[in-house]
């Protein structure tokens, strides 16, 4: 089996927490021979490659970061681009964010579906996950920890042909945290997560507040 697989993050790939997503999954699906090239829809430069890799495969994987329940605005404007096959191809993605609970993912999980159909393309399944967001800030170790679990999915998707096994089902975690978790979370982020989320605006060169309003 060969896979085309479409990175739709806007970032660059030294910036991508996908692209760190894929180069774990990478390693699983090719250990029994299946074989994958790889593109960046953040690079313009390789839209004309991705249409014509798109074009002449039937087995096409996209990979793409949920923000706040939107689709990048790059990776739309590259859809844009492509015309419908009707040949049997199947369209499967990964779709990961930065909110944990699965049910946070389910509006964008609904939406692929829908676009593989618009694409003419048979519908593979989404792979979805979320707790990605701080993946590029982690150290070596840590990244390996969050990221290695993905290596198994890339197994399950060269054994499978697709994301519809309950094994990818369950990858993606509790549909909503119990309460009790739900109030733990809420504290972590208003007491220990805030003082990480300002050490890494310091380390981007922010220098207002967290609070700023600028808008308000």
């Amino acid at each position: 089996m060969h896979v085309v697989i479409i990175n739709g993050s806007p970032r660059v790939k030294e910036f991508s927490n996908t692209d760190k997503i894929l180069g774990k999954f990478t390693e699983g699906l090719t250990e029994n021979g299946t074989t994958f090239e790889q593109y960046e829809v953040s690079d313009r430069k390789q839209w004309d490659a991705i249409r014509t890799a798109y074009n002449t495969n039937k087995n096409i994987l996209m990979a793409i970061p949920l923000y706040v329940e939107n689709i990048p605005g790059l990776l739309l404007e590259f859809l844009e681009t492509l015309a419908p096959k009707n040949d049997g191809t199947q369209l499967s993605f990964i779709l990961q964010g930065g909110f944990a609970e699965g049910s946070q993912l389910r509006c964008g999980e609904a939406y692929l579906e829908i676009l593989a159909g618009e694409l003419g393309c048979e519908y593979g399944g989404t792979l979805a996950k979320g707790d990605n967001f701080s993946i590029r800030f982690f150290g070596e170790q840590t990244r390996e920890r969050v990221t290695s679990p993905y290596k198994e999915m890339g197994r399950e998707f060269a054994s499978q042909g697709n994301f519809k096994s309950e094994a990818c089902r369950k990858f993606t975690g509790p549909e909503t945290f119990p309460l009790k978790i739900r109030i733990l979370v809420g504290t972590m982020f208003a007491t220990v997560a805030r003082k990480s989320f300002k050490k890494i605006a310091a380390g981007l060169g922010c220098t207002k507040s967290l609070k700023y309003r600028p808008y308000k």
